[in-house]
């Protein structure tokens, strides 16, 4: 029987969120300051639970991103993945995946954030993935995500959408926040936080 591993990517597989580091990265410190100010009721909204994790993250990706070329905002992201992304990988969350992947364990890295920026490291470790998706319209970004976002419960109905759970003996689950919960219980072994 086939074994298949889910990794949770912001925080347990980084030491930071990469949607915050891809915006310093893509816009300047100064810009995303500047927006995060602007946002800050939202923020406070949605920590409160007022809004949805999906709404807050539209609006700050309508402000920073609306109407950007796909072809430009694809350029940072590749950037991004390989100026950035390596320094913040938990080498221990490193290490597991490797060993897993030795063992002739599937590895899917599932997150919350965008595919695009994630993809070309994803690609480069072997692994597969599963990520919130944007929506893009003549070649622009519209701002808005593609779906909904990969989070909390989304994520066993985006796992279970792809993957026959059935067909595997082992299913394992990392994860380090309230929004890989769901994910977790789905799993026959789960890890929170272990590799902080």
């Amino acid at each position: 029987m086939k074994q298949i591993a889910f990794f949770d990517f912001d925080g347990t597989i980084t030491t930071k969120d990469s949607l915050l580091e891809f915006i310093k990265f893509s816009k300047g410190k100064l810009h995303f300051y500047a927006g995060f100010l602007l946002y800050s009721p939202l923020l406070v909204a949605y920590k409160l639970k007022i809004i949805s994790n999906q709404t807050a993250k539209e609006k700050v990706l309508c402000f920073f991103y609306r109407g950007m070329s796909v072809a430009d905002f694809e350029k940072k992201c590749e950037a991004f993945a390989s100026e950035v992304l390596p320094d913040l990988i938990r080498p221990k969350a490193m290490q597991e995946i490797r060993k897993m992947q030795s063992l002739g364990v599937q590895v899917v890295i599932v997150s919350a954030s965008p595919e695009t920026w994630i993809r070309p490291w994803v690609d480069s470790i072997g692994a597969e993935l599963l990520g919130t998706r944007l929506m893009m319209q003549d070649g622009k970004l519209t701002g808005k995500l593609d779906g909904c976002n990969c989070y909390g419960d989304e994520k066993v109905r985006r796992i279970e959408e792809k993957y026959a759970l059935a067909d595997y003996s082992k299913i394992y689950a990392y994860g380090d926040s309230s929004g890989d919960k769901p994910m977790l219980k789905m799993a026959n072994i789960s890890f929170y936080r272990p590799f902080r």
